[in-house]
């Protein structure tokens, strides 16, 4: 049985009267679904816990799955992670969080996992009050935002216009943790959040104990993608622990043990300066931060700060669609046209883009096409230092873009026997390449873009966010 309610009290419905003087943060998982051994989870009564806290989401994978609003992950890994974060939660009597639920944090993506932890809390038996945070933003608030020239663009980006808004087919804000205090202090156990900082659900009850923003910060930012600042980075979790002059962390897995070097190193992970990270609240610095052996297993880190901004903001995310894409994987391995591959392939593009308006009666501005080279330089392109070296074998991929599906296969079909047997230039007799398989051509689909890089000046941090609270009680 679902009852929405509202109630409100503080944190001593999670932890009583008396705050630790250690706070503990289980993060069993880089993210949610990603998988885990069931019993580093199972430690976290043992470990002292106060809360498990774990990553639903990324832009790692690009802008499909926020413009879309689909997961990334899979729903039965992300039902067997979050069964076994429920259970050990509700052994402990200790709140669990999810942030960016659904990969990209969308309202849906929310609700999304809600219906899921609904499944897993009637079949489990367990008592959950969750709190839904949903950070979906609508063309309409955002456009009042720009108006009122309270959007900011973040590099590289440019100013941001209406027209951009109006074309995004879902946008978020980047939450940070004290909606998530807010959520805790009301009284719930389970806190799924729309799109939130990796950061935010670490630091959330840490920060609200009253624990140092800065050690609670860069541990936040340390541990957020579990086992990854370990000697095995797909151990699992780890344990961070907060007190009033650091923080420690350590790992879950037996297997896996923290460094300085593997702890400091995390700093540099999806972050431009190794020493200064933004938060909406303002920036972590670790410059003055030392790191210690303290035992075989664990690393003691002191000296971080926080630097308060005068104006708090709040990042937002969005995605547009960009066309339609049908894709040819084509294996080359004929020695003669690797050693000479760019002049190949640029009679290849060169042939296809004169002839495509002969056929199809498309302008240059109505498509594009692109060939990209694994196994020479598919990955770094002109930035390969090794691209005057012939390869043995490449892996040719070749992307046609449109405005419909239609377009982009016919445009792939027309490419398709230049691309199983173009000669070199000047060269007669017809090679044979190789086909991934067949047909040919695969369709992609529609693809959208990240176009929103910036971030919205607000008056208060919960400003963008709207909070849903519900009792789950099993039949």
């Amino acid at each position: 049985m679902n009852a929405d309610v509202r109630a409100e009290t503080d944190l001593r419905a999670v932890f009583g009267d008396e705050h630790p003087a250690t706070v503990r943060v289980l993060v069993p998982v880089g993210m949610l679904g990603g998988g885990f051994p069931e019993e580093t989870v199972a430690r976290a009564s043992e470990l002292g816990a106060h809360v498990i806290a774990v990553d639903g989401g990324s832009t790692d994978s690009g802008p499909h799955y926020l413009g879309t609003a689909i997961a990334k992950t899979s729903r039965t890994a992300v039902a067997r992670d979050l069964r076994l974060i429920l259970r050990a939660g509700r052994a402990a009597g200790i709140p669990v969080i999810v942030g960016s639920c659904g990969t990209s944090g969308t309202d849906a993506g929310v609700d999304w996992v809600f219906g899921i932890a609904s499944e897993i809390a009637e079949a489990e038996g367990l008592e959950l009050t969750v709190s839904r945070i949903y950070s979906e933003q609508s063309i309409h608030i955002v456009t009042k935002f720009l108006e009122a020239g309270a959007v900011n663009a973040l590099p590289p980006a440019e100013p941001l216009t209406a027209e951009i808004v109006a074309g995004c087919s879902h946008i978020v804000g980047v939450l940070g943790h004290e909606p998530i205090v807010d959520a805790l202090a009301s009284g719930a156990n389970l806190v799924l959040t729309g799109r939130a900082t990796d950061t935010a659900l670490i630091a959330a009850i840490p920060l609200a104990l009253g624990m140092p923003a800065g050690p609670v910060w860069h541990g936040s930012k340390i541990s957020e993608c579990g086992g990854l600042c370990t000697t095995n980075p797909l151990s699992g979790g780890v344990l961070v622990s907060f007190d009033a002059s650091g923080f420690t962390v350590e790992p879950l897995a037996s297997d896996a043990v923290c460094t300085p070097r593997s702890v400091a190193a995390h700093m540099m992970y999806e972050n431009a300066d190794p020493f200064r990270m933004r938060e909406p609240a303002g920036t972590l610095d670790t410059s003055a931060a030392t790191y210690r052996q303290l035992d075989e297993r664990s690393v003691r880190v002191e000296g971080s700060r926080f630097e308060r901004a005068e104006q708090y903001t709040i990042k937002l995310e969005g995605a547009a669609p960009a066309g339609f894409q049908t894709m040819i994987l084509v294996g080359l391995r004929d020695p003669q046209v690797l050693a000479r591959l760019d002049e190949w392939c640029g009679g290849v593009l060169a042939y296809l883009r004169q002839n495509i308006h002969r056929q199809f009666g498309l302008e240059p501005k109505d498509f594009d096409l692109q060939l990209r080279r694994y196994g020479h330089d598919g990955v770094l392109a002109k930035g390969e230092p090794q691209r005057s070296d012939p390869p043995r074998e490449v892996g040719l991929v070749f992307i046609a873009t449109a405005a419909d599906q239609q377009t982009a296969t016919q445009l792939a079909k027309f490419a398709n026997p230049v691309l199983l047997h173009a000669p070199l230039p000047g060269e007669t007799a017809l090679p044979s390449y190789a086909f991934f398989g067949s047909p040919a051509e695969t369709e992609r689909g529609q693809l959208h873009e990240f176009v929103l890089n910036h971030s919205v000046n607000v008056h208060s941090p919960a400003q963008l966010f709207r909070t849903v609270r519900t009792e789950l009680v099993p039949a």
